[in-house]
C-alpha cells in the first residue's frame, strides 16, 4: 500500500475558546477549508484524508498516535473558522497538538495554512519549531505543488511556502490564488465522506425553527472573500500576494451557482436540514444568490438556512426569495448605533441606511434576524456603546451577537495597533471573545477592561430582558426561552477584568 500523501487536521480549542460554553451551547462546525483542501488534492491525483480531532473530540495524545498510525507524508494543520477571525484563536489547539506530535512522530512533516498563518508566516516559525513549513495565502497551489515534491529537496521552487533552511527562515515569491474561473476545477467542494458529518452540531439560535433540533448540521461557501475594507476585518488576508495586511486583497470570488447547488442537494439527500452559508457577504452579487435561491426553490428542499448580509445590501424585493429557498436568518453587520463610530471603521454607505426600516422589511417577510454589534471601536465611549446597546434592545432581534474590538493579525487595525504600541494578546486564546484570556482593544477614551466589562454586561441585559424573551415563546416556544436563560447561568471568567479589580 502506498503512503498517504497528506492529511489535513483540524484540531480541538473549544474549551479554551469557549470556556463552559463548549459543553453544550457551542456549534461543532465542519472544517470547510480542510474538506476543499482535500478534494483539491484529491483532484490532482494525490490521497488524502482528514482527522476532525474537534468533532472527534481526541485528545492531543489519541491525536498524535493516530497521525502517525496514518502516517503521512505531510500533516496539515488547517487553522481555520467559520468567522474569519477564529484563526488566530484556533491557533492555541493546532500549536499545542503539533507540540505533542513532534514528540510521538519526530520525524514527520507538519505543514500550517490558515488565515493567521497568512497574515503572519515568519512569526509563526520563530515561535513554533513544531510548524515545519508554513503558506502564505489559502494555501491551495502551494500544497499540490508541494506535495509533487519528495517534502525535502526543491522547497524553493514552491511558491508561497515559508520553511526552515540551515537555521535560517525562507518565505518563498507569493503563489497566486484560485481564480473565481477556476474554482469549480479547483476546488471541487467539499470532500464530505471524509468527514464524521454525524459529528457536527449548528448553534442552538439556528435550530430554533427547526424545533429546536441542532442535528444534522453543514455548512459551505458559496464565494469566497469580500470586497468591503473595514479596518476590524482580516477576511481577506489569504487573498494577499505581497501585502502585508488585508486591506489591499478586498477580493470576491464565487462558484458558480448551477456548480454549487450540487452540494445542496448532497445535503438535501442525507437529510440535512440545518445549514450555515459561511460566506462573509452571502447577500450581495444579484447574479450568484438569487439564481442559487431560484434552483433551491425549484428543488423543493425544505431547508433553514442562515447566511450573511450587510445592512445596506439587503433590498425588499430579494426577501421573498430568500424565504422561499429557506432563508430562516439573516445575519446582519450593524456594529454600532452611532453613526461617526460605525463610519470610523466601514467603508460603505451605512449613514445612508434606515436600518430600524431594512430590520422590519426582513422580518416582515418571516425571516428572523441575528444583529451583530461590536463594542470598544476607536471612536467609541460609554455613551456610544451605551446607544449601541439601546439600539439592540429597541430592534429586539431573534438573536444577537455582543463583540469587543479586537486586532486580528491581517486587519488593518491591527497593523495600527502595532504602531500605536497598543496592547495586544499574549495568547492566541486571548484572540477569542469567549476566552478566560480575551484581550480586546482600548478606544481613545475607553480601556480595554472597561470595554469587555460593558460587553459581558450587555449580553447578559439582552438575553434576560422580558421583550426578548416573550419574543423567544411566541416564536419558538418555551424550550427555546429556557435553553436561552439556560446559557445565561454560564459565567464566563474574565482574567483583564480580574486584574482591574485587584488594582
Amino acid at each position: 500500500m502506498s503512503q498517504l500523501d497528506i492529511l489535513f487536521i483540524h484540531s480541538d480549542s473549544a474549551k479554551k475558546n469557549y470556556q463552559d460554553l463548549s459543553k453544550d451551547f457551542s456549534a461543532v462546525e465542519p472544517p470547510i477549508w480542510a474538506g476543499m483542501l482535500a478534494s483539491h488534492c484529491l483532484h490532482k491525483g494525490f490521497s488524502a484524508e482528514i482527522l476532525d480531532c474537534a468533532a472527534l473530540r481526541l485528545s492531543d495524545q489519541e491525536a498524535a498516535y493516530r497521525i502517525q498510525e496514518l502516517n503521512p507524508r505531510a500533516a496539515c494543520f488547517v487553522v481555520y473558522g467559520q468567522q474569519p477571525s477564529a484563526s488566530s484563536q484556533n491557533m492555541d489547539g493546532a500549536v499545542a497538538l503539533a507540540g505533542t506530535l513532534k514528540e510521538v512522530w519526530p520525524q514527520g512533516k507538519t505543514l500550517f495554512v490558515g488565515g493567521h498563518v497568512a497574515a503572519l508566516p515568519r512569526e509563526v516559525l520563530e515561535k513554533h519549531p513544531c510548524v515545519d513549513m508554513v503558506c502564505q495565502n489559502e494555501g491551495v497551489y502551494t500544497i499540490s505543488n508541494l506535495l509533487r515534491t519528495n517534502l525535502e529537496d526543491k522547497l524553493e521552487q514552491v511558491d508561497g511556502l515559508g520553511y526552515r533552511q540551515d537555521g535560517e527562515i525562507i518565505l518563498n515569491k507569493p503563489s497566486p490564488i484560485v481564480s473565481r474561473w477556476d474554482l469549480p476545477q479547483e476546488l471541487p467542494g467539499v470532500a464530505w465522506d471524509k468527514l464524521p458529518l454525524e459529528r457536527y452540531r449548528t448553534s442552538l439560535w439556528h435550530s430554533y425553527p427547526n424545533n429546536c433540533q441542532r442535528q444534522p448540521f453543514a455548512a459551505l461557501y458559496t464565494s469566497l472573500g469580500c470586497p468591503m475594507r473595514c479596518s476590524f476585518c482580516m477576511i481577506n488576508i489569504i487573498n494577499r500576494q505581497e501585502n502585508e495586511y488585508a486591506d489591499g486583497s478586498a477580493i470576491f470570488r464565487y462558484w458558480d451557482p448551477d456548480f454549487i447547488i450540487e452540494e445542496f442537494d448532497g445535503f438535501a439527500k442525507k437529510g440535512i436540514k440545518n445549514i450555515k452559508i459561511a460566506d462573509e457577504l452571502f447577500v450581495l452579487n444579484t447574479n450568484h444568490f438569487m439564481r442559487l435561491c431560484e434552483l433551491i426553490i425549484e428543488r423543493g428542499f425544505n431547508f433553514n438556512i442562515w447566511c450573511y448580509s450587510r445592512v445596506d445590501t439587503v433590498k425588499e424585493h430579494f426577501l421573498e426569495t430568500l424565504k422561499r429557498a429557506g432563508v430562516k436568518w439573516l445575519a446582519l453587520g450593524i456594529e454600532s448605533g452611532n453613526t461617526k463610530v460605525r463610519q470610523d471603521v466601514t467603508k460603505g454607505r451605512f449613514e445612508d441606511v434606515d436600518i430600524r426600516a431594512v430590520v422590519k422589511k426582513i422580518r416582515d417577510h418571516d425571516i428572523c434576524v441575528i444583529a451583530n454589534y461590536i463594542f470598544g471601536l476607536p471612536e467609541d465611549t460609554m455613551a456610544t456603546m451605551q446607544m449601541t446597546l439601546d439600539l439592540a434592545l429597541e430592534l429586539n432581534t431573534e438573536e444577537v451577537n455582543f463583540y469587543s474590538a479586537m486586532a486580528y493579525p491581517g486587519s488593518p487595525l491591527y497593523g495600527e495597533a502595532k504602531k500605536k504600541g497598543w496592547r495586544l494578546p499574549d495568547c492566541y486564546a486571548g484572540y477569542s471573545q469567549h476566552s478566560y484570556y480575551t484581550q480586546p482593544l482600548p478606544t481613545r477614551y475607553l480601556t480595554a477592561d472597561q470595554v469587555l466589562a460593558f460587553r459581558d454586561k450587555a449580553w447578559m441585559t439582552y438575553h434576560t430582558h422580558p421583550q426578548f424573551l416573550n419574543l423567544l415563546k411566541q416564536k419558538f416556544g418555551q424550550t427555546a426561552v429556557d435553553e436561552t436563560l439556560r446559557s445565561t447561568q454560564i459565567q464566563l471568567k474574565r482574567k483583564i477584568l480580574e486584574e482591574a479589580s485587584v488594582l
